[in-house]
């Protein structure tokens, strides 16, 4: 009896143990963030590393993912698409099943293409990819893929909420476009001429420049075309050092015009352009400082204080979150059970609801303009509560552009698993 007691002790044991190792192997779900961390656009991808960490230790401090641990590694890709394929290569022997990227398009499409691939040859060693910023519409139209989710709003998307605002002003006459040439810059261009010529065919367009990403050192050559052609609203997809550049230019020659940017608020953007941004520079983003929320901005002042940069990404809180919802619904961190319970998710934030489109694994949410102006403080707007970078300047909201009107049909013929 005794003697049987002690076996069935040691069998019920055994199985204590056995059924707690792959639990406890779930616990820590490692995250690839495969972004530029050297070269000519590190500072924005070591702004985002920063953004998703700050996040993932909020949802860990919370135990908002079920049980699940959140951790993210760097990867440098230098925004190089055969540099990403070989850090995406080292992700893939290292077994980490989720990938995080967001600046270059071109890196995301061959990103989307390689991992529809490994997931295809390695089936349970799938790898789930959360773009944040990548916004080529080809992303989630005809490339689109079940492993890829998109939390930004694409750029037929910003660009139809972007019109449907400048379409208003009855004083732009001119307008020029000056992008980076791949696939994105080429993208907004495009947008630009359909959307102006459908909503405001008066508006003449007088120039559309495309240079090469990340390689212009001096943009004054291309800010004496826009003098020349004589531009009163400028275009520009333009992230980076390549809206930095472009706006000390343009502030250095005095040019007077109206910039409608996807960007304006980046890392650096603000401080170049100076006091001679204020009503002059809108942008079009998901978020931003001056928004009333309650949440994000708890976050932002937190952000701000450990690592004294402006907190920019507002998608990343989003779509960290939302990973954490799929995984506590999923009871899961498989990535085939977490994009499951992922797509068509519909979830609340402080703006109001975003859905995860499940057709094409787009974010449709609402979109928002605003211009920079001086802070409150600075003797600006009161709704400027906050600058940005400590120049005593900030975005005052001019419209919100609901969802309903920037969301856009796909053509996307998703496989599934």
């Amino acid at each position: 009896m005794l003697a049987q007691t002690a076996r069935s002790f040691a069998v019920a044991v055994a199985l204590v143990v056995c059924a707690a190792l792959p639990a406890a192997a779930q616990q820590v779900v490692k995250l690839a963030y495969i972004d530029p961390l050297s070269g000519p656009f590190a500072n924005v991808g070591e702004s985002g590393f920063k953004h998703f960490q700050f996040v993932i230790d909020d949802i860990n401090r919370r135990n908002l993912a079920g049980g699940f641990k959140l951790e993210v590694v760097g990867f440098d890709n230098k925004v190089s698409p055969q540099e990403s394929l070989t850090q995406l290569k080292k992700v893939i022997d290292d077994d980490l099943r989720y990938v995080i990227q967001g600046n270059g398009s071109s890196v995301a499409l061959a990103l989307a293409d390689a991992i529809q691939k490994h997931n295809d040859r390695d089936p349970g060693h799938e790898i789930l990819y959360l773009n944040y910023a990548a916004v080529d519409p080809d992303l989630t139209n005809s490339k689109c893929t079940f492993w890829h989710f998109r939390f930004d709003a694409n750029s037929d998307m910003k660009m139809e909420a972007l019109t449907s605002f400048l379409a208003q002003d009855k004083g732009i006459k001119k307008v020029y476009l000056i992008n980076q040439n791949y696939s994105f810059g080429q993208a907004v261009a495009r947008a630009a001429r359909a959307d102006l010529g459908r909503k405001r065919p008066d508006v003449q367009i007088v120039g559309d420049d495309l240079h090469p990403l990340g390689q212009v050192k001096d943009f004054a050559p291309y800010v004496a075309k826009i003098k020349a052609a004589g531009a009163d609203t400028v275009i520009t997809g333009n992230w980076g050092n390549d809206m930095t550049l472009l706006v000390k230019a343009a502030k250095d020659a005095g040019l007077d015009v109206t910039f409608y940017t996807y960007y304006a608020g980046g890392l650096g953007t603000p401080t170049a352009m100076g006091d001679a941004a204020v009503g002059h520079v809108k942008q079009i983003t998901e978020w931003h400082l001056n928004l009333p929320t309650k949440e994000t901005d708890r976050l932002a002042q937190e952000f701000k204080k450990k690592y004294n940069i402006d907190w920019y990404y507002g998608r990343v809180a989003t779509a960290m979150y939302m990973l954490a919802e799929a995984m506590k619904r999923a009871k899961s961190a498989e990535p085939v059970a977490v994009a499951k319970a992922l797509e068509g998710m519909r979830f609340q934030t402080e703006l109001g609801e975003v859905e995860m489109r499940a057709a094409d694994h787009q974010l449709i949410q609402p979109l928002f303009i605003s211009t920079i102006e001086r802070s409150a403080a600075n003797g600006g707007p009161k709704e400027v509560k906050y600058d940005v970078e400590n120049t005593g300047l900030g975005f005052k909201t001019d419209a919100r552009i609901e969802a309903s009107v920037s969301a856009q049909p796909t053509s996307c013929q998703m496989k599934r698993p």
